[in-house]
């Protein structure tokens, strides 16, 4: 099997879909499956044997560190001398769009993923007549491929709200063993917490985006005694978040990733997610097998993964008063946390990624026979 895929994003950036990207490229590599990758052109040549495409790219106006990519004749070439049997398009965009476009002239069955919902986000920086002209043509693009995966339900319904056809699930997953309690560090949890391991520290872990709404988090700190904020990662709302936390318990870490990244999610206390969108939100998953409750907003995967007062607590989107609450309870309730710690490490077992990528490599072999998927 020769599968192209294609992504918007990709190393040296870090965010969760070049996560799931990397993820599925180690899976297919390890199971003799031959792949290319069509990205933007930021200096990868090769990843776990699979050749990258490099496009010509541009910076994105919106989001500095993203880059939007310009397919061309040459990118076109250089798929149809790799002999495909399956595009593999995450998320029809600029790059996946091409994809997409791609598979139609050569003949090659199209699976098509969803990563991101770029007109939600075009629509929350005020760009509306943006993201309608983006809604039609994403869904245009899914409609031209043999088959669409959402990663949630919750997307799933919207999807298929939205007058996508063919739509099946394909759940996002953890390494449970990279991501486990016993990575707990207390010179990490001094890191964390500024040299305050005694009190409870939130973590938030990602993109500092003005759509992660991170500032929610302040009347948590102002109201619940005794805690703490860390936020691990990087991105253009920095220096806008350390003026709102100015003078608050909020310790800016940065970017950390592998072992570092382990390590911070099992030092820490619980979870912290008011996001006003996500696609599934990998970290929710991490931060469970880490063995740490979860508190998030109910966007994108969340409601599948969080058992309510077990491995964490769900809130409305912009709902700032049942994040305090959720928080306080958790806190101020005896014996409450450990026994969420627990859950939420039970919970982050039963999603392996070594299942999930078998399941997605199932559902290939089904779009290239003709056969309708059975996830």
């Amino acid at each position: 099997m020769r599968v192209v895929l294609y992504t918007e994003t990709f190393l040296p950036k870090i965010d969760g879909i070049v996560r799931v990207v990397c993820l599925t490229l180690e899976h297919l590599h390890r199971h003799g499956i031959t792949t290319a990758l069509v990205a933007p052109d930021q200096g990868m040549r090769e990843y776990m044997g699979a050749r990258v495409i490099g496009v010509p790219c541009i910076v994105n106006p919106v989001y500095p560190e993203g880059r939007i990519g310009l397919p061309n004749p040459l990118t076109l070439r250089a798929v149809r001398a790799f002999r495909p049997d399956l595009m593999h398009v995450f998320h029809p965009a600029m790059i996946g769009m091409a994809g997409v476009l791609f598979g139609k002239r050569l003949g090659v069955p199209i699976l098509s993923s969803f990563h991101l919902d770029i007109a939600h986000m075009a629509t929350f920086y005020k760009m509306h007549l943006l993201g309608a002209i983006l809604r039609r043509t994403v869904r245009w693009g899914f409609n031209q491929s043999q088959y669409a995966l959402a990663p949630s339900r919750l997307v799933q319904q919207k999807m298929l709200k939205d007058g996508v056809k063919r739509v099946g699930l394909w759940r996002r997953g953890v390494n449970a063993d990279h991501f486990h309690p016993s990575h707990f560090d207390p010179q990490t949890r001094a890191e964390l917490s500024a040299g305050h391991p005694e009190d409870k520290i939130l973590l938030y872990v990602g993109r500092l985006a003005p759509e992660k709404q991170i500032e929610q988090i302040r009347p948590v700190l102002e109201r619940v005694p005794g805690t703490r904020l860390a936020l691990v990662g990087g991105g253009p709302h920095r220096e806008a978040l350390e003026q709102h936390f100015q003078g608050l318990p909020v310790t800016f870490v940065g970017y950390r990733t592998g072992a570092s990244l382990a390590r911070a999610f099992a030092s820490a206390d619980m979870f912290v997610f008011p996001s006003a969108y996500e696609s599934f939100g990998l970290v929710l998953l991490e931060a469970m097998a880490s063995g740490i409750p979860a508190i998030s907003s109910r966007v994108g995967g969340a409601q599948d993964l969080v058992v309510e007062g077990e491995t964490g607590f769900t809130f409305a989107v912009d709902d700032v008063e049942a994040l305090v609450q959720s928080v306080g309870q958790v806190v101020n309730t005896p014996g409450k946390l450990d026994q969420m710690k627990v859950k939420a490490r039970q919970q982050g077992e039963r999603f392996s990624w070594e299942t999930i990528m078998d399941e997605l490599v199932g559902c290939y072999e089904s779009v290239i026979r003709g056969e309708p998927p059975r996830i």
